[in-house]
């Protein structure tokens, strides 16, 4: 009989720092005179919860074997997301616990999608909780995908087991010491982020969510019109630096750090990753010249395919009115997503680079039969095994994307809705496209059938899918 202790004592300890995180909102309801006890009620019963899990599993064997990382994986994220709506939940603004917990998941897969309507009146306190669930989201992915999920082989870091060389492996600490890096550098980060966002003019209070979301690519704002609402080009210029660094694989900056001044420059993820921004603008701002749209301005376009092909969600203009192939390149945007190691969802650029090797791959091998081709990324081999993930994934990946969007069609929604919700939820996005779901609207309008099914978009896409998938196989469970 599996035991399972060492599971629910780690979801224990996950649930006290949940609880002792929901202290930190009740410092802004005494700053701005909101005080009530939403807050503290989520935390009191969080921590309870947590302390019961922790004292009732105290002699687990401190060992996890691969179908408990996977089980600690799912629970983990679906407990914060259950036990993150309770603030919203217990507070006075009527939410329902469908939209709750949509509001919950959405910041700690580090989603974007809201169904508040009217943030500008939105507490602070509400504010700054789903600021702080995505930038708990964001470090937690990053922490679990370079120290767990390759043990896993699941994660988008299993990459890093073929491309570093003897040399660079040499420079990589061990995983405790990589993840007490991780946290240092993301608080850094986050820390740059919020003093550029004070400096160039944003409140105290506004620099420091945004900062949160920022690094997280995750995209909750304070205002309806998003990072737009402050129509600054300094604003979006820091926005647009900030989200590139959050988006960049964090083990790369442990390698800066290690010795390797380089790596910024010679990491081919990383060249990938610019080389689309950059070649993307270039292709929209024809189009956007060629047709003349009145709406369009080369900083618009700039912030906005940083932002979906991230899969932050800041918006600073309506994209939807520029017609309709911009709406078709961010729906790609927003498959491809950043780079592996970082705070950014979607297939992710390694994973295209070998699908885009693999394919050129086999059309040299049809014009020269005789020919031997290695398929290689980054100057090493790849194998079989990998390569065979690799399809798998991005097969599982689109089969769920067109699942989802036929569920969504069934609850009612047109198609635009329907394909760009699908599309934002399993990317982990933000906002989707039409005029219900758009730059500049919310999920608020949608049946609760439809957000139930959008979060578990949300799920599947943040943990990889094969994370939560497998679950659900009774051989896994098989010893």
């Amino acid at each position: 009989m599996p035991n399972y202790k060492t599971v629910f004592f780690t979801l224990g300890i996950l649930q006290i720092i949940l609880g002792l995180f929901m202290f930190i909102p009740i410092i802004a309801q005494f700053l701005y005179k909101e005080i009530d006890s939403s807050f503290f009620g989520a935390s009191i019963v969080t921590i309870i919860f947590g302390t019961l899990f922790f004292l009732s599993n105290l002699d687990h064997d401190k060992k996890l074997n691969l179908q408990q990382a996977f089980l600690l994986t799912a629970l983990s994220w679906l407990s914060i997301a259950i036990f993150g709506s309770l603030p919203f939940v217990f507070s006075s603004m009527n939410f329902s616990f469908t939209n709750a917990f949509f509001e919950s998941m959405s910041g700690i897969t580090t989603t974007g999608s809201t169904i508040i309507s009217n943030l500008d009146e939105m507490p602070k306190g509400i504010l700054l909780w789903r600021a702080l669930l995505q930038w708990l989201g964001g470090i937690g992915i990053i922490v679990m995908a370079i120290t767990l999920m390759p043990i896993m082989n699941v994660g988008g870091m299993q990459l890093f087991k073929i491309s570093n060389n003897d040399s660079s492996e040499k420079i990589l600490p061990k995983s405790k010491e990589i993840a007490t890096r991780l946290i240092f550098i993301y608080i850094i980060l986050t820390t740059l982020c919020g003093v550029s966002y004070y400096f160039f003019g944003m409140n105290i209070f506004d620099s420091v969510t945004h900062s949160m979301t920022t690094i997280a690519t995750g995209g909750f704002s304070n205002y309806n019109e998003s990072i737009g609402y402050f129509n600054s080009a300094l604003i979006e210029t820091s926005a647009i630096i900030f989200i590139i660094l959050g988006s960049l694989p964090f083990i790369a900056y442990i390698k800066f750090i290690s010795g390797n001044k380089l790596i910024f420059f010679n990491d081919i993820q990383i060249i990938t990753f610019l080389k689309i921004i950059i070649s993307t603008i270039i292709i929209l701002s024809l189009y956007l010249i060629i047709n003349d749209f009145n709406s369009y301005s080369f900083r618009s376009v700039l912030f906005n395919v940083v932002s979906i092909l991230t899969g932050t969600g800041y918006v600073n203009a309506q994209f939807d009115n520029w017609g309709s192939f911009p709406l078709v390149l961010f729906l790609i945007l927003m498959f491809i997503g950043g780079c592996a190691g970082s705070t950014t969802c979607g297939i992710k650029i390694f994973r295209v680079q070998i699908l885009y090797s693999f394919i050129i791959n086999n059309l040299k091998k049809i014009i020269y039969p005789k020919g031997i081709f290695v398929l290689k990324y980054d100057q090493n081999p790849i194998d079989n095994k990998f390569i065979s993930s690799i399809i798998s994934f991005i097969y599982m990946y689109l089969i769920i994307f067109f699942l989802i969007t036929s569920l969504l069609t069934l609850t009612g929604l047109d198609f635009v809705t329907s394909i760009s919700g699908a599309a934002t939820s399993i990317s982990n996005v933000g906002p989707g496209l039409g005029s219900m779901i758009g730059p500049n609207s919310n999920f608020s309008s949608l049946p609760d059938v439809s957000k139930w099914i959008l979060s578990v978009g949300m799920i599947l896409g943040r943990l990889e899918l094969f994370a939560i998938l497998v679950l659900f196989l009774p051989s896994f469970w098989r010893n």
